[in-house]
């Protein structure tokens, strides 16, 4: 069934609202649009001006799944596009007509795509659609069992003083799945993956039982794995507030610190759709730059 909807003053044509993506919770694609419309004011500010990469699960999170930069044909014209270079592309493409997240109806009309994942890099386009510099540092911890986001936090409060003393403020989030993000306000002071690496080794130097910086999988059992490489223009991260396809429609969630600090089990930093609208009405934006 298809249900017109205007949002926004733009015309829409939602359909299947039905069909359950997340099939062990029961969480509807109808939910997931009535949780993108509701987390938008917090979500829009980290999408605003950055390409869009999406993850697809047209038949819920147990169907098939796909990865989409470039915008679909079918894309309304309003929706806002830019058209970058696509080195390395998988596809052979030269360029990539991205979409740019600006407004509740771009988001709306994602969510209606089954679109349950929303990834951007860290860096955003001006209004012509020309790459700016990256204005935002990750780190992402990645625990190797059977280390768990237990000791993604005590890696993170570690990384957490190391940018303080460069003068750096991270902010914590969750990724939705099994580890979190550190990020932080980035001032171009040196070429991004560098930095974020020459940090990840530092910890990795100073605390060898806990951190690894290295992908390679045999190095990490037991360990948090600080990936630097995030910060490679080329990649992207989950946004914050974005929905996760894991069997439970989890949240990549911003978080207090005193939560970082205090976490003993895994399921404290497990956070559902309808608790994420909760947190938000609680605490308003945990990730702004405030």
């Amino acid at each position: 069934m298809k249900v017109p909807v205007k949002v926004d003053g733009r015309e829409l044509t939602l359909s299947n609202l039905d069909k359950v993506l997340y099939p062990e919770y029961g969480f509807t694609k109808a939910e997931v649009i009535d949780y993108y419309s509701r987390v938008a004011p917090v979500l829009l500010p980290h999408l605003q001006g950055r390409p869009l990469t999406v993850k697809r699960y047209p038949n819920g999170v147990n169907g098939q799944s796909f990865f989409e930069k470039n915008a679909p044909d079918h894309t309304p014209s309003w929706v806002r596009r830019v058209t970058l270079p696509a080195p390395g592309s998988t596809k052979n493409r030269e360029t990539i007509d991205f979409a740019v997240v600006d407004d509740l109806p771009t988001l709306v009309y994602y969510a209606n795509l089954a679109a349950l994942e929303l990834h951007v890099p860290q860096w955003r386009v001006d209004e012509d659609g020309e790459p700016l510099a990256p204005d935002t540092l990750v780190f992402d911890l990645d625990p190797g069992a059977p280390a768990t986001i237990v000791e993604c936090c005590e890696v993170a409060l570690m990384l957490r003083e190391v940018l303080k003393s460069e003068g750096l403020t991270a902010r914590p989030k969750t990724s939705g799945s099994k580890g979190m993000q550190l990020y932080a306000d980035w001032d171009c002071r040196e070429e991004p993956s560098d930095y974020a690496r020459r940090l990840a080794r530092l910890l990795e130097k100073e605390h060898p039982e806990q951190v690894v910086s290295v992908m390679t999988k045999k190095a990490r059992p037991g360990k948090v794995f600080i990936d630097w490489s995030q910060n490679n223009p080329a990649k992207t991260t989950v946004a914050p507030y974005s929905l996760r396809a894991r069997e439970q429609p989890t949240v990549s969630t911003p978080l207090l610190w005193k939560e970082v600090e205090s976490c003993e089990r895994p399921e404290e930093l497990v956070f559902t759709a309808p608790a994420v609208l909760a947190r938000v009405e609680k605490h308003g934006d945990l990730f702004s730059r405030a």
